[in-house]
């Protein structure tokens, strides 16, 4: 016979995976995946001694996976994406005429602005960081800024448009978890969004002027750059009408896992036709990643990624995590963990706060965006609705923390994504990532002062 869980049995998974990550990272540097497992093991364990049989506790998991193979096709195809492009010259091209005309004392604040309006066009940070994000990293190590300000400004504009889009994916979860419609949901955001990245330009503004101020521009090294992709690639405007058409494709809302796949075969054309890259090459490259030795060891850093396998970490990180989440939601263990705190929230203020507080740990317990937001959202809603408050302000709330502020935890797969495709430690880029700070805090100031803080009257849906 199934037992409802204690409270201490619903946090002893929790409590494992913290542990076990803290141990993992401080001092086993192991990463997070052995964590996760943990978390899976001792879920499962209070499951069954709960009276779940391990068939059901098996269903749970697949449920739970089952939510995330949208994101896991999509993560393979941005890794085939990155072979093919970069095989076709589309993101050597970027970088190079991107180092003719960017003014030094600008790029910083540039980069976060243009990877957040292509982040906004496509609706995914992913993509954006590996097409646009790698270009800015060569770009601004070319012209000597630091990797980790370059990466922060990227990760910044990439969230932007993660948060705002309406083609982003957890901008369309976060609005139908709490029944709220989605471009309601798009213009509420706005308020906490517009004034966190105007925040950050200006903020990278005064520390790209300062880099530059400081830091005698390396001519040398943008011109060894330049030289090296000159010479390894046929680099043409033309070769940047692939980014436009992608761009084109989701405008027309063109289904995401299809466009990307489309965008990566026709830049394997192109790598064929273009750079007179063979097939057999174009195939190794999609699949195991852009490989090349030009002399110069800036450029062979920047270009030798991507692949379809070069996205397995992630993918296994994002299934184990999600199963971890399975277990969580259908045990009851996140509604009994918050049952205690939505009975002491009386204020907007509180509530917010309380919101923001239960994403971050099912965000530092999964490390998944889509739990991250799901989780919460479910838990909350009717909450939001006993007080009469809007909520679409539930939806910009867990998407501040959920979406964005994920990226404040080193293990998440957002994370461990970037960290991957810019070759530098998370722990690196984070303190620059200002996007990230500060979503989450004026999301909590607008909870305790009640600015933009939405009501609506929900009893006639209770009759």
């Amino acid at each position: 016979m199934k037992k409802r869980l204690t409270f201490g049995k619903a946090f002893i998974p929790l409590l494992g995976l913290i542990a076990a990550a803290a141990c993992s990272i401080f001092i086993w540097d192991a990463g997070m995946v052995f964590p996760l497992i943990i978390g899976v093991i001792l879920a499962s364990i209070v499951a069954v001694n709960c009276g779940w049989e391990w068939n059901d506790v098996q269903k749970m998991m697949v449920n739970g996976v089952s939510r995330a193979l949208p994101a896991v096709f999509i993560l393979l195809a941005i890794g085939m994406i990155i072979g093919s492009w970069i095989a076709s010259g589309a993101i050597p091209t970027m970088i190079y005429y991107g180092m003719l005309i960017i003014d030094p004392a600008w790029f910083v604040p540039i980069a976060a602005l243009v990877t957040g309006i292509v982040s906004i066009t496509l609706g995914t940070s992913f993509t954006s960081i590996a097409t646009v994000g790698i270009a800015f990293i060569a770009i601004g190590e070319g012209l000597g800024f630091s990797p980790a300000l370059v990466a922060g400004a990227i990760i910044s504009g990439a969230y932007l448009g993660d948060k705002l889009s309406p083609l982003s994916d957890t901008t369309n979860v976060a609005a139908a978890m709490v029944e709220t419609d989605l471009f309601s949901h798009v213009k509420h955001m706005l308020w906490d969004t517009i004034p966190a990245f105007v925040i950050s330009l200006i903020l990278y503004w005064v520390l790209g002027s300062s880099a530059v101020t400081h830091t005698e521009l390396n001519t040398d090294a943008i011109d060894a750059i330049m030289s090296g992709l000159n010479d390894a690639f046929v680099i043409s405007p033309l070769l940047l009408l692939l980014p436009i058409f992608t761009i084109i494709l989701m405008l027309k809302r063109i289904p995401a896992l299809p466009a990307l796949i489309g965008v990566s075969l026709l830049a394997a054309v192109i790598a064929v036709v273009v750079q007179g890259t063979t097939v057999s090459e174009i195939v190794q490259f999609m699949t195991n990643g852009y490989v090349i030795d030009t002399g110069v060891d800036t450029v062979d850093s920047l270009l030798n990624r991507g692949g379809f396998a070069s996205m397995l970490a992630t993918v296994g990180m994002l299934i184990i995590a999600t199963a971890f989440g399975g277990i969580l939601e259908e045990t009851g263990s996140f509604e009994i963990l918050t049952s205690k705190m939505l009975e002491k929230v009386k204020t907007a203020g509180t509530l917010i706060a309380s919101t923001l507080l239960t994403t971050f740990v099912v965000a530092l317990a999964s490390g998944a965006q889509f739990l991250a937001v799901i989780l919460p959202a479910r838990t909350f809603v009717q909450k939001y609705k006993d007080m009469n408050i809007d909520t679409k302000n539930l939806s910009r709330t867990v998407e501040s923390m959920g979406t964005v502020g994920i990226n404040l935890i080193p293990w998440s797969v957002p994370a461990v994504f970037a960290s991957g495709i810019f070759g530098i430690s998370a722990w690196e880029y984070i303190p620059y990532a200002f996007f990230i700070y500060l979503v989450p805090l004026i999301n909590l100031l607008f909870g305790f002062t009640g600015w933009t803080i939405v009501r609506k009257d929900y009893s006639q849906e209770k009759e």
